[in-house]
């Protein structure tokens, strides 16, 4: 049970971060998904070019933002009202407000997210797996997903699954200390494990 403790604060933080961006009050034009993928495009490409670890850190926030925005104001305040419910434990009830963002706005890679990290909270691994799954088919390239799923992976001891997922971590943000850390802790356990 201790090896779960460990994912409650990472999904109560990644659920409740303060970088809330402004908002648009409708879904996104195909103009606007465009532009709004133009610029993650250029974001990802200079993430991945950063060698500076809190310049880094200030690209992922703007790419979070980007994120943040791709919703509709309904979206919004879904999203906002599950935050509240799931900061009180009302888990259920965070649930029922993200399952409607989720079924409302389908693409929106934040429903998705929000609703996993509510699952983390909760311990229910395998619905947490199966929404940070859906967030990587809409957006491959996103960093906070992969690290919940690998996250995931190590508790449930499939290391080599959260090693294939960290790589994949690494290839986006090479900058993120955390997953180069879970990535030479599980490099060295399997060392250590085939002496």
């Amino acid at each position: 049970m201790r090896r779960f403790i460990f994912l409650v604060p990472v999904a109560a933080a990644l659920l409740f971060s303060p970088a809330q961006a402004e908002r648009q009050t409708s879904p996104q034009s195909q103009t606007e998904q465009s532009a709004h993928r133009s610029r993650l495009d250029e974001l990802f490409a200079e993430l991945k070019q950063e060698r500076n670890e809190a310049a880094a850190r200030r690209i992922a926030g703007r790419i979070r933002e980007e994120w943040q925005r791709s919703g509709g104001a309904t979206a919004d305040v879904l999203i906002q009202w599950a935050h509240k419910a799931a900061g009180e434990k009302k888990f259920h009830v965070a649930l029922d407000l993200l399952d409607q963002a989720v079924t409302l706005y389908p693409n929106y890679v934040e429903s998705w997210n929000n609703r996993a990290l509510v699952y983390l909270m909760m311990n229910d691994f395998d619905r947490a797996m199966s929404d940070l799954s859906q967030v990587l088919a809409i957006e491959p390239r996103h960093f906070g997903a992969m690290s919940g799923l690998a996250g995931v992976l190590r508790v449930t001891g499939n290391d080599e699954g959260a090693l294939e997922i960290y790589r994949r971590m690494l290839e986006v943000y090479p900058m993120q200390r955390s997953a180069q850390r879970a990535l030479l802790d599980l490099t060295d356990k399997k060392t250590d494990e085939r002496l």
